[in-house]
């Protein structure tokens, strides 16, 4: 499989998102799950699942968990995180636009604005179908997204700055004139043994979707869209929220 744009930034994954609650957010997709879940099974698909960590978060909590990700680098993260803590995750190198398991799952969680990262809307269709054919009847779709409220305000042109004892980034972005498109540039600076950093430069795309689009592409490939809320929370989505939460079950 061809390298992606994100074997450089698994790298620095776990540290430029130190500031996530993973454990917090494992239990509020729980609560979810435990709440609307119909099909008889607790086996869950983390898609995009990163370096594991929120594969982890699930496996304690009791579900039967395959990670699928598209990135090596970010896979033997995950797989370190699986020896060092001997939890029976499962992991598979897959886009997830081809998304092909043998066998259906109940659930499947796909978290921090990855389908966000899709190269365009084609693409969140051809992976809600992928996802529709692999679950169980009675089954569940969770996602997060970040919303066109998050890129034109709060991400369009501007420059963040995040320092950890490891890494130095500096984060640039670009939003494109459809008003969806945002362009990340990120100036990384790794610490070395010796005192000096080392910089290294990635260039990442991020793309929002109005809720109304996203909710009809899942209704058209079999879902029961449930709620799309605001952030972590069952409250209705709002015109200045930053990210969407969509539950979506499986009907027969």
């Amino acid at each position: 499989m061809d390298q992606t744009g994100y074997e450089m930034f698994s790298f620095y994954y776990d540290a430029l998102t130190g500031n996530v609650d993973y454990a917090a957010r494992a239990d509020y997709f729980d609560r979810l799950m435990q709440t609307h879940l119909r099909s008889p099974g607790r086996v869950l698909l983390d898609l995009a699942c990163g370096t594991g960590t929120m594969a982890e978060e699930m496996a304690k909590r009791g579900y039967d968990v395959i990670g699928v990700d598209y990135s090596c680098g970010m896979l033997s993260r995950a797989m370190d995180k699986k020896m060092e803590n001997g939890l029976p995750i499962q992991y598979v190198q897959q886009d997830m636009r081809e998304l092909s398991l043998c066998g259906t799952v109940d659930l499947t969680l796909c978290t921090l604005d990855s389908l966000n990262h899709l190269p365009d809307f084609a693409a969140v269709q051809q992976v809600f179908a992928r996802v529709a054919a692999a679950t169980e009847s009675g089954g569940l779709f969770l996602f997060d997204m970040n919303t066109l409220y998050k890129h034109r305000v709060l991400l369009g042109n501007q420059v963040y700055v995040y320092e950890t004892d490891d890494v130095y980034c500096v984060w640039e972005n670009a939003l494109r004139e459809d008003g969806c498109t945002v362009d990340l540039t990120l100036e990384l600076f790794q610490r070395c043994e010796d005192g000096r950093y080392r910089r290294q430069e990635e260039f990442l795309t991020e793309r929002a979707y109005a809720p109304e689009k996203v909710q009809a592409v899942l209704e058209a490939v079999g879902f029961c869209v449930l709620g799309i809320y605001h952030a972590d929370t069952t409250e209705p989505l709002r015109t200045d929220s930053q990210r969407m939460v969509v539950v979506a079950r499986k009907e027969g």
